[in-house]
């Protein structure tokens, strides 16, 4: 991690109609408090990392937490036992239990520190790692499960630092230089340049490379990428995936520098992991922040126009075509739980000494959730399941099931059937999300019931 990956936009939007969006107070007394992470576990529970929006660019070793919907935010610090270390990403998985990753920003020493008390206290874990003076260089911490995690950094002896726990960090495993794909000459990641979905995690590098496991980190896969780098002046991109195959990636081209610098985009799309993409096309929305609603087609974003304009909107097609939400609120950071629940970032406003504001809340229809109708590939039956669901289409070949939290709960690969019957049985009562893919790559997505 020489360097944070350069974000292509930080700015986004409000209705136009009415107001879909409730103002919530994330508790920082601190004017322009920003957040560049929202990580919802639940409808109640919400983590997000702070940093300083103003001018003075301070370094900022904090987060907010509710864990009633937002109707409380809760502010504290993440103490990793020095003020010089950056804190390069939050990753909770419950209301007391979350890991957060630090680095020094020019030695790149740091790693990963835990709570379990709700963010009152961190503990370092894996203390002999990212240890190495002008070597190391700790880029990110990720959980699967309670369990399950994987931190990585650039390369140290020619390897790329990477480590497992399946004990949620107790102890922790070097990945063996067999199970991970060499670096190219001077090849290293970037801190904010990596995803997860299901098992599968992604990280990318200067070279314009994607490192993939789907093994929760035992395994790796290098895979190339329409671009040369994520994150240079000219180039960068950013990748987004709503399950275990399919994404996007956004590429940017940037001309001239400062405020006469021109951003141009392509959107690039992969049903396979990142193992291919297609041509791309020309991108021209305004929505460059994004996130999926995991497990489906539905990408949400904020962004702005050339003119400043700023905007939030949604697509149904992996950012294909978008439908404009609201329009003339500045938002950051965008995350969504699923097409009804979801938060945004602002910046706080400190007013007589009273901070308010810092994070929106989604209060609007649901976003594009579309179950399978007429005219589509697929169809799903019966509708609410009880022990099996039948899927009728046309060369089906991988069917996955997640909850509403996007957590992948089933999946299946299948040699173009046209139809599968799917054992239901173990899921819990409830609503979840399936999404099917046939050889020709086509994907649709159904919400369905189990009784």
């Amino acid at each position: 991690m020489r360097q944070k990956l350069l974000l292509t936009a930080l700015l986004a939007a409000s209705w136009t109609m009415h107001s879909q969006w409730a103002v919530q107070n994330t508790g920082f007394t601190a004017n322009s408090r920003g957040l560049d992470e929202i990580h919802i576990v639940d409808a109640n529970t919400v983590w997000a990392k702070a940093y300083d929006g103003s001018a003075s660019n301070a370094n900022v070793q904090a987060f907010t937490k509710t864990t009633n919907g937002g109707a409380i935010w809760t502010p504290g610090t993440i103490n990793v036992g020095s003020s010089l270390l950056e804190i390069t990403n939050l990753m909770p998985i419950s209301a007391t239990t979350a890991w957060a990753g630090a680095v020094h920003p020019t030695n790149g020493l740091g790693g990963v520190w835990k709570t379990t008390d709700g963010g009152a206290t961190w503990t370092k874990q894996n203390t002999t790692a990212y240890s190495t003076p002008g070597a190391s260089f700790f880029n990110v911490v990720h959980f699967f499960d309670a369990n399950n995690g994987v931190t990585q950094g650039d390369p140290v002896a020619g390897e790329f630092e990477v480590y497992t726990t399946s004990n949620g960090g107790t102890t922790w495993t070097a990945v063996p230089a067999a199970s991970l794909p060499d670096p190219a000459s001077d090849e290293y990641g970037y801190n904010g340049g990596n995803v997860a979905a299901g098992n599968s995690f992604w990280f990318v590098t200067n070279k314009g490379k994607l490192y993939r496991t789907t093994d929760m980190g035992a395994t790796w896969t290098k895979l190339n990428t329409p671009i040369s780098d994520f994150s240079a002046t000219a180039v960068g991109g950013q990748i987004f995936f709503s399950d275990n195959n399919n994404g996007i990636l956004l590429a940017r081209s940037t001309t001239g520098s400062g405020s006469s610098a021109i951003n141009t985009y392509t959107l690039y799309k992969t049903s396979n992991g990142g193992t291919s993409w297609d041509s791309g096309a020309s991108y021209t929305a305004p929505y460059t922040n994004l996130a999926y609603i995991k497990g489906t087609n539905i990408l949400v974003g904020n962004g702005k126009d050339e003119n400043d304009n700023f905007f939030t909107g949604y697509s149904n097609n992996n950012g294909t075509t978008w439908t404009q939400i609201d329009t003339g609120v500045q938002r950051i950071s965008i995350a969504f739980l699923n097409g009804t629940t979801g938060w945004a970032s602002g910046f706080t406003t400190v007013t007589g000494g009273v901070s308010t504001g810092g994070i929106y809340k989604y209060t609007g229809s649901t976003l594009g959730m579309e179950d399978f109708a007429s005219g589509k590939t697929f169809k799903a039956y019966p509708n609410p399941a009880n022990d099996q669901l039948n899927l009728s289409g046309t060369s089906i070949n991988e069917v996955a099931i997640y909850d509403l939290l996007g957590k992948q709960v089933l999946n299946q690969k299948f040699s173009a059937q046209d139809q599968v019957n799917l054992n239901v049985s173990g899921l819990g009562t409830g609503m979840y999300i399936l999404t099917a893919t046939n050889d020709s790559g086509a994907l649709e997505t159904i919400k369905f019931a189990k009784q």
